[in-house]
């Protein structure tokens, strides 16, 4: 029997908040309440207390926060000269960062329509006038080749022979061909060489900086589940759900979500990526929620899958019913799955064998041939959330991060209960989500 973790209240999204000891201080209650015996007001099971006058901001930290340490200058430029290394053993005398995550990556500008020009001796960031503010606030001390009305490629190729640059990289999976062809007839002289993940693999291994900028969206995603499981009601349909997911993200202190906030009902649940539609929790207890957030450079990743009970399915004796049966069974496998995954992590390994690892639990509990075909572990190395789920034979360094999902797809029951993101630090790993993963967490009356 699984036991319930209820909620004492419901009201919108914009009452009196709550502090809770597990979430922190994102969770409402009815506006005026008060009093030191409300609980489970966020789903986590942990004692709670209310003032009467909400705070008026979020503790979400920010940069230059504990949690976010202000990024040096020169940390950027030895980001940028761990590149410049490299071009030698290719023969380039310069490289061409034109996606805009890997520009930010290497210089701290956060905004867009910018290229950078990465040579052994200096770089040179081509932007425009919009951005002259924004860049001297967070590139003061940055050699700049502004353009006007020039076209990007154009102001490229100018300061490209400013250079004095013969043979160029760029990166293949970025740059578009028009891009590409425009380039080559405004610097007819330079020879183009195109190769991928040269700024990714130095950003495979995360700095302190880095991990706290994840360890920044995964506390958003987390606070935002937790208002989401605190409104969560039978009536809720997976579009309304969705769109609040959305909310709950920028409340929390998030700039928005990772992607369009997935959330399943019922054998939906078992769909990659639902689109959401009209169908209502109370129509079936199984519940998918796929969600991530934004922080200041990095993006989160989760997925929680709960057993929803209204009303009426709450008259019933719990663990009688068959489909619940069946989704504890299936979540204990997955678990101990997911465990063991973990539990394989260290410098060195092959994300293949992590996978294996996890493939073998079901399989032994006789589960494999609902295993997808696409490996049930995935690794996210970018600032973007898609992870690198075919790069089976990477291995992993100290520091590398990553997001890990495990499970397996049984038609009309859904998909992988939960996923987790883990640092590995040399001889060890640290798993950065805290929202609880136990069955009793993943039941829920609304």
């Amino acid at each position: 029997m699984i036991p319930t973790v209820s909620k004492s209240h419901r009201t919108n999204l914009w009452g009196t908040f709550v502090t809770c000891r597990w979430f922190g201080t994102l969770q409402t209650c009815p506006t005026g309440w008060s009093g030191n015996s409300l609980r489970h007001c966020c789903g986590c099971r942990h004692a709670v207390h209310s003032p009467k006058i909400a705070p008026p901001t979020t503790n979400i930290p920010r940069k230059g926060s504990p949690l976010i340490p202000p990024t040096p200058p020169d940390h950027f430029a030895s980001r940028r000269q761990r590149l410049a290394e490299c071009l030698a053993v290719e023969g380039l005398d310069a490289l061409l960062v034109s996606q805009p995550v890997n520009v930010s990556y290497l210089t701290g500008f956060s905004g867009d329509s910018s290229y950078l020009l990465v040579t052994p001796r200096r770089s040179v960031l081509v932007s425009d006038g919009r951005f002259t503010q924004q860049l001297a606030q967070e590139c003061p001390a940055w050699k700049r080749h502004p353009r006007t009305v020039t076209p990007l490629t154009e102001a490229t190729a100018r300061a490209l022979a400013q250079l004095g640059a013969h043979t160029v990289g760029f990166e293949s999976g970025h740059l578009t061909v028009a891009d590409l062809e425009a380039l080559r007839s405004a610097a007819a002289g330079i020879d183009w060489k195109g190769a991928r993940d040269r700024v990714e693999l130095l950003r495979a291994c995360k700095d302190a900086t880095e991990i706290a900028q994840i360890r920044e969206a995964i506390d958003i995603a987390q606070r935002a589940f937790a208002m989401f499981r605190a409104f969560l009601r039978a009536d809720d349909c997976e579009k309304d759900l969705s769109d609040a997911v959305e909310a709950y993200i920028r409340r929390a202190g998030g700039r928005g979500s990772s992607f369009p906030a997935i959330v399943a009902v019922g054998d939906r649940a078992a769909l990659p990526h639902a689109p959401p539609t009209f169908r209502k929790v109370a129509e079936n207890p199984l519940l998918l929620l796929d969600w991530g957030a934004s922080g200041t450079f990095y993006k989160s990743d989760l997925t929680r899958v709960l057993w929803t009970r209204t009303n009426s399915s709450r008259r019933q004796q719990p663990g009688n019913n068959s489909a619940e049966r069946k989704f504890q069974e299936i979540y204990e496998v997955v678990l101990r799955a997911q465990t063991e995954a973990i539990r394989a992590l260290r410098p060195g390994v092959q994300t293949g064998q992590v996978d294996a690892a996890a493939r073998s639990v079901i399989v032994r509990r006789g589960m494999g041939s609902f295993l997808p075909t696409v490996p049930v572990t995935a690794w996210d190395c970018r600032f973007t959330r898609h992870p690198c789920c075919g790069e089976l034979r990477r291995g992993f360094a100290g520091g590398y991060g990553g997001d890990h999902r495990a499970g397996h797809i049984p038609p009309g029951v859904g998909r992988r209960p939960y996923r987790r993101r883990r640092a590995p630090h040399p001889g060890r790993h640290e798993v950065l989500t805290s929202v609880p993963k136990d069955l009793a967490s993943a039941v829920l009356a609304c």
